[in-house]
């Protein structure tokens, strides 16, 4: 299937919401991000988080990893269409043990709830973070209950959850099953249980949570 990448980029925006607003909300982030900070954006997919980020903040270097071959070689055609092939990397790892350390910044768009051993890779995120770096989970939006996201936007999150989000973590290793509707309880369990000592929400968009986490 053909993929419009203006229409990709255009859906992830309105998606993620205002980036630089995300980051603004993100303690000590956006600065780092304008001097010159390493980023690891894991589960990049097909790098439409990667290019936003790498526009909004032209003075980062950037690195998208994902472990689906295909996806990574459609980023890398998309960041050379975009002009922005000399700045902005992208490698085939999983999230559990991608290169690289020293990082100011990782971030995980949608998709922690996707992996099959989400504390792994929580656990290597710390591992790859310098002290004072840190780690922004961005999740689809749900409260803690189901009772309590019974309503039109969470209906269609459990059911994408359901065909999607949990047998593809089902696949993999561990197999976790976080699903689309996990919560920010649950989440905070999966990266405390990674070693991160300090986690808060940091905003939100009407779809969904950022939430950020420290060593």
């Amino acid at each position: 299937m053909a993929i419009n990448e203006a229409k990709l980029n255009e859906f992830m925006g309105q998606f993620v919401g205002d980036i630089g607003a995300v980051m603004h909300a993100l303690e000590g982030v956006e600065n780092r991000l304008k001097t010159g900070a390493l980023v690891a954006d894991v589960g990049c997919g097909h790098g439409a988080s990667t290019l936003i980020m790498a526009k909004a903040y032209p003075e980062a270097r950037i690195t998208g990893f994902d472990y689906h071959e295909p996806s990574i070689a459609h980023a890398r055609k998309a960041a050379e269409e975009a002009g922005l092939g000399e700045r902005v990397a992208f490698e085939v790892a999983r999230a559990q043990d991608y290169p690289g350390k020293d990082y100011d910044f990782v971030a995980v768009f949608d998709c922690l709830h996707d992996m099959g051993d989400p504390v792994g890779a929580a656990a290597h995120v710390r591992k790859s973070l310098k002290p004072d770096g840190t780690w922004m989970i961005v999740e689809p939006f749900a409260n803690d209950r189901l009772e309590d996201n019974l309503n039109p936007i969470g209906r269609i999150f459990y059911s994408a959850s359901t065909f999607i989000c949990t047998p593809a973590s089902r696949s993999q290793e561990v197999g976790a099953c976080l699903g689309a509707q996990a919560g920010e309880a649950r989440i905070r369990e999966v990266v405390t249980s990674g070693g991160f000592t300090r986690f808060r929400r940091a905003t939100e968009t009407p779809f969904n949570l950022v939430l950020e986490a420290k060593p």
